[in-house]
């Protein structure tokens, strides 16, 4: 009975601390997934932040803009140069691009939150959607190389030294570097890199899919002249049926004839 009276009194803090332990890793292991479920959020809140900052840099470069215009209006009695009206007018364009993004960004914040208020456990992580994503891209060109039909059909997504195939080898290149390793604390702002590399890259495997002629891909909007001709021939040509169904459908009224009929009473 003595030796383990002994024991009790020579290890009874082991108890305690094993369970301290044991509870800050639990805290530990939650904390950290809901920071990761929380991702997408704190990426939305330090893309308003940034474009909140960009907003007032827009701003004080349009006052910097208009001092400009009055010490030229000072110095010229009256005759502002046309290198002062064009810096005015470019950065009052900058700080209403500005605000606009600011709005996209407040509004991404809100669609984010709500996304992430939705959310339930047993959905992927925001990171681990994004390794999909990019595992999706990958698939869909690996495919131009093993699949024998789609290699002789489009050889040109596979050949590097096509420009669009280039571009898109290099769009791949950075999303790769830019990956996170799974299973660490990945930051806002690297969550940010990493998803418009990854959405640069599917822009860029779009680009060269369509250059390239693949089924489904929507073709490239024409300039200039020619665009506009283009709208507005398939708009007449939208039109056609439309005018030719409501002609049909029209009763034309009977020609006023001033001659009685045969079969009317004399």
């Amino acid at each position: 009975m003595e030796p383990l009276i002994l024991l009790v009194q020579g290890w009874w803090w082991a108890a305690p601390a094993a369970a301290g332990v044991g509870a800050a890793s639990y805290m530990g292991l939650t904390t950290g997934r809901r920071r990761a479920r929380r991702l997408e959020l704190d990426a939305a809140r330090h893309e308003e932040s940034q474009a909140y900052r960009a907003l007032v840099a827009a701003r004080a470069q349009v006052r910097v803009a208009q001092a400009d215009v009055l010490a030229a209006r000072s110095r010229t009695t009256g005759m502002v140069p046309l290198e002062a009206k064009r810096a005015l007018q470019t950065a009052r364009n900058a700080e209403k691009s500005a605000s606009y993004a600011l709005r996209a960004s407040r509004a991404r914040v809100k669609a984010s939150y709500s996304q992430y208020r939705a959310s339930s456990t047993a959905e992927p992580l925001p990171i681990e959607r994004l390794y999909a994503a990019q595992d999706a891209v990958n698939a869909r060109w690996l495919s131009y190389e093993t699949d024998v039909d789609k290699a002789l059909a489009f050889p040109q997504l596979t050949d590097s030294r096509h420009p669009a195939t280039v571009a898109f080898l290099h769009a791949q290149r950075e999303a790769q570097w830019l990956r996170p390793t799974a299973g660490r604390r990945i930051a806002p702002e690297e969550y940010v890199r990493y998803r418009d590399a990854v959405a640069a890259m599917d822009a860029a495997l779009a680009e060269a899919e369509r250059q390239a002629g693949v089924p489904g891909t929507t073709p490239a909007p024409q300039g200039g002249v020619a665009g506009v001709l283009g709208s507005v021939a398939d708009m007449i040509d939208a039109a056609i049926p439309v005018i030719e169904g409501l002609r049909s459908a029209v009763v034309l009224p009977r020609r006023f004839s001033a001659k009685p009929p045969d079969s009317a009473p004399r």
